[in-house]
């Protein structure tokens, strides 16, 4: 299954890690990324942490976990290992991938573009 496929087909909670060039971690709560026509992934984010530290480190992993479909537990998901290759500031562009329509127009948002360096499941090695 293609990964634009997946993020369509599944609901779940992602969270992106990023760390400064002096190891500070953060990690914060992102939607699905956009799976993008070139194999890339972007996400749309304000000018805050995590958009400052991949300013310094391009760097960064998301995790997805894959909200369960039926009874008890489960540890579905991914991980994105990711290395930022571009940053669009349109906001043209980033209007036409935003999901939420009507939600927060201030500005000051950002579409950053990775590339996959390795995608691995939610838990488990390969």
């Amino acid at each position: 299954m293609e990964l634009k496929e997946y993020f369509d087909a599944h609901r779940g909670f992602g969270v992106l890690s990023t760390a400064d060039t002096d190891g500070q971690v953060n990690a914060a709560v992102y939607a699905r990324p956009h799976c993008l026509e070139d194999g890339t992934v972007a996400f749309i984010m304000p000018d805050r942490l995590t958009h400052r530290y991949l300013q310094r480190n391009v760097h960064a992993v998301y995790l997805f976990w894959q909200e369960p479909g039926g009874a008890g537990a489960s540890y579905d998901g991914v991980r994105l290992y990711l290395k930022k290759v571009a940053e669009d500031d349109d906001p043209a562009r980033i209007a036409q991938l935003r999901r939420r329509t009507g939600s927060d127009d201030r500005g000051g948002r950002h579409l950053v573009i990775f590339e996959i360096e390795k995608m691995l499941p939610l838990v488990g090695a390969p």
